[in-house]
């Protein structure tokens, strides 16, 4: 039998790569030493790629673009391991335009690295983000139904449940934790999708995103709205090692967050 890997994934959102690049973020990539690495909020043109973001070993890169609104949105994944296949569009030009999501596929699981809409703006953006939810789902539910096993993760835009922000009282009126929004986890649990860190750390308080107002950072006044989903035969499997988060990272309003998978 041959030897098992495991792989680190790690999951960020960097709220601007061109900001991220000049605070370091090359030698942050080589400190988290990821397999694969999947950003968020890119807020990239693809003429606006550097050479450097391109072409990090020994890394490959996979990209997707708003093509709606400049510096706006967008994702991005740096694999050392060559997916089978990678997908950026998926025939839904109100999704793909806003360049929110790149799926990779391996021999035994596939990717999704997601930008989830924020719906603070207005109701009809939260109608959009929640038009979102359901078709993404719908889409990794066909998936699930030929047989593969899946992993879910990015920027979900949601606290799940009261541990995972500091006020949830306040906030339960705001888009981020509504009720009609953490339904859509509480469903993504029911349907077999397990929060791979709650998984593990089930009464641990840690939070991915501060605002950069009020030092809330400094406070630790924040939020865990960043997630790595897995179908239950992933966990079953013993394949999820391990889930974190790693709140030492600076550079971005969000930290990394991680899983260690074996294959």
């Amino acid at each position: 039998m041959p030897d098992k890997r495991q792989l680190k994934i790690i999951s960020w959102n960097v709220n601007g790569l061109r900001a991220v690049m000049n605070k370091d973020f090359t030698k942050t990539v080589r400190d988290l030493d990821a397999d694969i690495l999947l950003l968020q909020e890119t807020k990239l043109r693809e003429d606006q790629r550097t050479d450097e973001m391109i072409a990090l070993p020994p890394y490959e890169s996979f990209w997707s673009y708003s093509t709606l609104k400049k510096g706006y949105s967008g994702v991005a994944a740096y694999s050392k391991l060559s997916p089978l296949k990678v997908t950026t569009s998926f025939e839904r030009p109100e999704f793909d335009g806003e360049g929110r999501v790149i799926r990779l596929d391996y021999d035994a699981f596939t990717l999704f690295n997601v930008y989830f809409p924020n719906g603070q703006m207005s109701d009809e953006r939260l109608k959009y983000k929640l038009d979102f939810y359901d078709w993404l789902l719908d889409h990794a539910g066909t998936l699930r139904n030929q047989g593969k096993s899946l992993i879910i993760t990015g920027d979900f835009n949601t606290a799940h449940n009261e541990i995972d922000l500091k006020n949830p009282g306040p906030n339960s009126k705001y888009s981020g934790f509504l009720r009609i929004e953490r339904d859509v986890l509480d469903r993504m649990a029911d349907d077999g999708y397990v929060d791979t860190f709650r998984h593990f750390y089930p009464d641990t308080v840690k939070y991915s995103w501060w605002s950069y107002r009020f030092n809330a950072r400094k406070n630790n006044t924040g939020w865990r709205i960043d997630y790595f989903f897995a179908t239950r035969d992933l966990i079953d499997k013993g394949m999820v090692k391990d889930a974190f988060i790693d709140n030492g990272v600076q550079g971005s309003d969000h930290c990394p967050v991680g899983l260690i998978f074996e294959i």
